[in-house]
């Protein structure tokens, strides 16, 4: 194995063609994007030097800082959610569950293979309120909560509530197994060491487990950021953006500017902030758990 890697010419084997796919699947479509968002117009027809002009357009479109206000409320909720629920059920895997920990691993992982629109269809059926009430309305109803009975896709308030409900649901069994992964490669030396001191409970987790997972945090937290920056399908499924714009994210209103009202190269330059936000999130958390880590 070390003649193999220090042999470059059969590293340069194995790497060149997933280089090349990457290069043609990935960067050549973003420097792509990046050019188109310097015209207005549709390629073809009127597509026109632009210059700059579609990124200071951005910051005066009220769709669009509607949109950026929506993803970052979003971001907040559903980041928050996924990792710290997923972590809070690795703890759970490791420290409480002595029995049938595997099934539950796998009940708690199955939403993440589910078709994103099976998982929108699921969720509209729960929170329906007609014809009938779906499952949610018909619990606040049979304990006598009938205040509390609304149409929770139909009203701005809480449309969004259930989308981040429902994307935590989905994802946090993802980064549940991630941070099983690592509990379980701590050396119980450390566990048995700390609670022999006296360290239990809040005290074990935040001292003991917390600091020794920061890789692993932070690993998480990019995966979750950059995955919830880009949203897109899962809002398609479950509200399409509504009601109204309550719920119509940056990728959906890149989406619509490009396709549907055929501003290509203002969707592209949409699309090029989408992807300088998720690149600045990603340096931000690289250097923010580096400095906690030294």
């Amino acid at each position: 194995m070390k003649e193999l890697l220090g042999n470059r010419k059969a590293v340069m084997l194995f790497v060149l063609p997933a280089l090349f796919i990457y290069l043609f699947s990935v960067f050549i479509p973003i420097l792509w994007s990046a050019a188109y968002s310097l015209y207005r117009g549709m390629p073809g027809l009127s597509f026109e030097f632009n210059g700059l002009n579609n990124y200071v357009k951005m910051w005066s479109d009220t769709m669009f800082i509607g949109s950026f206000t929506v993803t970052l409320k979003y971001v907040l909720i559903v980041v928050a959610g996924q990792v710290g629920l997923g972590f809070l059920l690795s703890l759970m895997f490791v420290f409480g569950i002595k029995k049938y920990t595997t099934l539950v691993r796998t009940l708690v992982f199955f939403p993440v293979v589910l078709p994103v629109v099976a998982v929108g269809q699921l969720f509209s059926k729960i929170v329906e309120i007609s014809p009938q009430y779906g499952l949610l309305n018909s619990l606040l109803a049979t304990i006598g909560l009938d205040s509390l009975v609304q149409p929770w896709l139909g009203q701005s308030s809480t449309a969004l509530g259930v989308l981040c409900t429902m994307d935590i649901w989905t994802a946090m069994g993802f980064y549940a197994v991630i941070f099983y992964a690592a509990l379980v490669e701590i050396p119980q030396d450390i566990i048995e060491a700390a609670r022999i001191d006296g360290a239990s409970g809040i005290k074990l987790t935040s001292k003991i487990i917390l600091p020794l997972l920061r890789p692993i945090t932070m690993t998480c937290f990019i995966f979750s950021f950059t995955g919830t920056l880009k949203v897109f399908e899962s809002a398609l499924a479950l509200t399409r953006g509504g009601p109204g714009v309550s719920t119509k994210t940056l990728s959906m209103y890149m989406y619509d500017a490009s396709f549907l009202y055929s501003q290509y190269g203002y969707g592209s330059a949409i699309a090029v902030f989408v992807l300088l936000e998720c690149f600045f999130v990603s340096v931000v958390l690289n250097r923010f758990f580096k400095s906690r880590m030294m």
